[in-house]
């Protein structure tokens, strides 16, 4: 029998066979959308409105095929309503007009990205429709269009992973909320240009894949033309082992969850064959699995259940369908991931395909009100053997319990096999759940609305002169230039504040050290933003204010984490506020000569019999008042002069 338990450790992802690729999506920072002139900006709330309802449906493609991810969706029956602020958004997004030329802007940032990954710009530029209809966009369809095909990025590994496409396509609507069988959707985001970077199955580890996608999200940064927070940039990722399948996971934002989503799925797949495996050591047959799975109706043995979800479900008519899963006893309660059993994959799919809120098993029964003697029932009505197969119990509307169970049936189905084929999507704890089948060729037909891209000398010529340097050369650039090390270095080019860095140590590192700059905009930003400081509130304008006042001794280093606190809570106001407010008016040599001399007479005894060693008391009497208004490093200047003018005089005395 397998271990209950799925043990991350247990596992050496490069010796299961690991392959992942990367699907890299980074919002473009240009002026106008990617097929009309609305801007790219979002909008604030309460900005005036349209509003419109659509129910998409799926079309076919030139085959006559209809993919099975958009059936899927328009099976939900779901109706979409959309939020359409009028300075962000035209009757292109409502897909009440025809799109415009494709934007120039975006195209020439993608070649930029695509010369300096060594991929090679197509000749001609051909838009196409992604059938979506999720209800992000009001089309029903994503317009995308390859701008460059191979090259590689060399990782500071040492490892080249090869890149398949370059692609320029649109972002998706922000989706607002679900309401009833409504889901809401924002159109604001709806057709800002995006860049897709797709690379080849060359990661074999976790940490492969963070490298990868770090290095092409810095490479991406260094061209100055993306947008930067969170939402901006997304990770996709295609993940399989040896004896699996490609997994599609959908929307990783956060970098640094990224290994533990690609262990977690190899850990997935792994666990997955070994229930494989079992079944068939069980001598599992499709057609007796099927021939079993009788789904039977079992609400009577529940008509004095203490199953507060039974019973709530009763009373408003619904019904408790169960089906037996042949031979399947114990598999249920072994998980796939970490908080995540086989159980819980069939009641993602019932969830999906019948629409009910969860699903019992036999496996975790008896439990949640459910007694032994209410199991043994479902067993015998379901014809199950206990002992060796399972049962799965539904309650909800007889009809949304029927489609549940038949896709608990058709999961288990899968199970005989393997690792199923699907669109999972990411999870907070790096665990995954389904989503949606995965995609086929159908999805894809040609943009008739769009005339294609001629690629010119001139667009050429035009990305050239912003094609971005690797990273590595950049850190490279950085520490010989500022003397910034390494590691402040890297901090610099994933924090969004690269270009201001230089920009304001070109001006100001002759007063204020380079390495000082880099960890206002680095250490002492994020360390800010972690007490809760609400930092995204400070401008370009406000950092280069409070440099430019500590070039200028308006202020003192010691000073630099309170401006910034005072300026992100307050951003309408000015550096002379901060310093008027916090009471940092810069303090003249005069009076710290006089406080010191104070702090010495207050500890001169200690200073007397230990000289130097004495420094700290000092400092600590001194500090507390002057903390703000003038640098430590000229306080203990000014001390350790004043001590040694006292043991000059006593030395003589003596």
């Amino acid at each position: 029998m397998i271990e209950r338990k799925a043990d991350p450790k247990s596992i050496n992802p490069r010796e299961l066979g690991l392959k992942v690729g990367l699907e890299i999506h980074q919002q473009l920072d240009t002026k106008h959308k990617l097929f009309c002139n609305c801007p790219t900006i979002l909008a604030r709330e309460g900005e005036v409105e349209d509003t419109f309802t659509r129910q998409l449906r799926p079309t076919r493609s030139e085959f006559g095929e209809v993919d099975v991810a958009a059936l899927f969706e328009w099976r939900k029956g779901r109706m979409y309503y959309y939020h359409a602020p009028r300075s962000h958004s035209c009757l292109v997004e409502a897909d009440e007009e025809p799109p415009h030329e494709i934007n120039r802007e975006a195209i020439v940032i993608g070649l930029a990205v695509a010369k300096a990954l060594g991929s090679r710009p197509v000749d001609e530029i051909y838009i196409m429709r992604k059938i979506v209809i999720d209800g992000s966009n009001t089309t029903g369809f994503q317009r995308t269009a390859i701008i460059a095909l191979g090259g590689a990025i060399k990782l500071p590994s040492g490892k080249k992973v090869g890149i398949e496409t370059i692609a320029v396509e649109e972002d998706a609507a922000r989706k607002m909320k679900d309401e009833g069988k409504y889901t809401h959707y924002n159109i604001d985001r709806l057709g800002v240009p995006l860049i897709e970077i797709s690379t080849s199955p060359d990661i074999e580890t976790p940490e492969e894949a963070y490298e990868t996608a770090l290095t092409i999200g810095q490479l991406l940064r260094l061209t100055g033309k993306v947008k930067r927070g969170i939402g901006t940039i997304r990770q996709d990722l295609n993940v399989s082992i040896r004896g699996g399948v490609k997994t599609e996971i959908k929307g990783v934002q956060r970098l640094d969850l990224l290994p533990k989503i690609v262990l977690y799925e190899a850990l997935r797949q792994y666990r997955l064959l070994q229930i494989r495996d079992e079944l068939r050591k069980r001598g599992v047959t499709e057609n007796e699995l099927r021939d079993a799975a009788r789904i039977v109706d079992v609400t009577s043995v529940f008509k004095n259940t203490q199953s507060k979800i039974i019973k709530r479900v009763v009373s408003r008519g619904g019904k408790v369908l169960a089906v037996r899963l042949r031979k399947f006893h114990g598999l249920l309660g072994v998980e796939v991931q970490p908080g995540r059993r086989f159980g819980t994959e069939l009641a993602d799919y019932a969830r999906f395909w019948g629409g009910v809120g969860g699903l019992f098993h036999s496996d975790e029964l008896p439990g949640y009100g459910i007694t032994s003697e209410e199991l043994r029932e479902v067993y015998k009505l379901t014809g199950a053997v206990e002992g060796e197969d399972a049962v799965v119990i539904v309650a909800d509307k007889e009809l949304n319990a029927r489609k549940a169970l038949e896709a608990v049936v058709e999961r288990a189905v899968q199970a005989l096999y393997g690792v199923p084929k699907e669109t999972r999507a990411a999870q907070d704890d790096g665990t995954t759940r389904y989503m949606r089948p995965q995609p086929g060729a159908a999805r894809m037909y040609p943009e008739t609305d769009v005339p294609p891209v001629e690629v010119t000398e001139d667009m050429l010529a035009e990305a050239e002169k912003i094609k971005p340097v690797h990273p590595l050369e950049k850190i490279r650039q950085l520490t010989e230039k500022y003397g910034l090390s390494s590691d402040l270095a890297n901090q610099l080019l994933r924090s969004p504040y690269l270009g201001l860095f230089e920009e304001l140590a070109s001006k100001y590192s002759d007063k204020v050290q380079a390495t000082y700059i880099a960890s206002i905009l680095t250490n002492i930003l994020r360390s800010l933003q972690r007490e809760g400081v609400p930092i995204d509130n400070l401008t370009e304008e406000h950092i280069e204010s409070i440099v430019s006042a500590l070039a200028n001794n308006v202020i003192s280093k010691d000073a630099v984490p309170d401006t910034i606190k005072y300026l992100a809570e307050n951003p309408t106001a000015t550096i002379e506020d901060a310093v008027k407010a916090l009471g940092l008016e810069r303090m003249s040599l005069d009076e710290v000569e006089r406080l010191v001399e104070e702090a010495i007479e207050h500890n001169i005894r200690a200073v007397k019999e230990r000289g130097l060693a004495a420094l700290s008391k000092v400092m600590g009497y001194v500090m507390p008042k002057v903390r703000g208004r003038i640098d430590g490093k000229t306080v203990a200047e000014i001390a350790k002069r004043k001590i040694l003018e006292i043991l000059e005089r006593e030395e003589e005395k003596g």
